[in-house]
């Protein structure tokens, strides 16, 4: 196949997957908004692109990691006027469903095929190629892409029609959003019982009681230091209020995850927006009247 891919906005997860991409043979050509992105992702061996539409000319198979609702609808708006016809745009995003599907209409208009295909894993994961895509659409397409998710993620599945991976990615989130509150209580219910949060990591990570968050959280909650994100509380504000309307849509209840919304507000009224939303440890153990302690090295996974 050809070993050219383009990757759509290089964010903390676009510039990880670019990374991987690059590793595994594939020539990277990518666009973001913001000058420096581009500017790292050449310094790493790929081919910045300063315009959408020069990617989209030259790559039959695109990335797209964007942050928001608006920024979807601007690509497919450029895409649909500049991207050749047969092309597939793989989109990794958790947006609403119903603005994907708008995208996938206004991208088909022009040939272009949209693949609905969030990822489960945090930048961290992204990182070392932790990554599970969840594919959804054209059967066909997906398999056009398969070698493309193998260079950047270490599984992937195609789960049904087009929307059915932002579905699996919202129950998905539930489980990381209350699994990394749950993590955060641990450490702090330890730090007050007078036990050693390294400690804590090492002996319950492996258990019964650990959990991927856990084991990918907890050694920022060790080491107190939430400065290097790999999801923002900022940003995941969004992906809460996205899984939230989902639920009340189909009338189902979702009382933990309700539950553990307070805290990830508190983290943004805390000043916590730009760090990892492990932060929601530094929250509970202010709650609990736990000093904390000075940053420290983190513990080792």
């Amino acid at each position: 196949m050809d070993k050219g891919v383009g990757m759509i906005g290089l964010g903390i997860m676009g510039s990880a997957m670019s990374a991987n991409l690059l590793k595994a043979g594939f020539q990277v050509q990518g666009y973001d908004v913001v000058p420096a992105r581009r500017a790292a992702l050449r310094k790493s061996g790929g081919m910045p692109r300063a315009t959408l539409a020069a990617l989209a000319a030259r790559c039959e198979i695109m990335v797209s990691s964007l942050p928001s609702v608006a920024a979807l609808a601007a690509v497919a708006g450029e895409l649909a006027a500049a991207a050749r016809r047969g092309s597939i745009v793989v989109e990794t995003s958790t947006l609403p469903i119903e603005v994907k599907e708008a995208a996938r209409a206004r991208l088909a208009k022009a040939g272009v095929v949209l693949l609905d295909c969030p990822l489960s894993g945090t930048g961290a994961q992204a990182r070392v190629k932790d990554l599970v895509v969840y594919a959804s659409g054209p059967l066909a397409a997906y398999r056009r892409c398969r070698d493309v998710f193998d260079g950047f993620a270490r599984a992937h599945r195609h789960v049904g029609v087009f929307g059915n991976g932002s579905r699996m990615k919202f129950v998905a989130n539930l489980l990381v959003a209350i699994h990394n509150v749950a993590a955060a209580e641990a450490f702090t219910l330890a730090r007050k019982a007078g036990l050693d949060a390294e400690l804590v990591y090492r002996t319950v990570a492996d258990g019964a009681g650990g959990s991927r968050m856990f084991q990918v959280r907890g050694p920022m909650m060790v080491a107190n230091d939430y400065s290097d994100a790999t999801m923002k509380v900022e940003v995941w504000q969004k992906d809460m209020q996205i899984i939230g309307e989902f639920a009340r849509k189909l009338d189902c209840p979702t009382p933990l995850l309700s539950a553990s919304a307070p805290i990830y507000n508190a983290a943004m009224a805390q000043g916590h927006g730009m760090d990892d939303t492990g932060s929601v440890c530094a929250v509970l153990g202010r709650m609990a009247g736990v000093p904390q302690a000075a940053k420290r090295r983190r513990a080792r996974r």
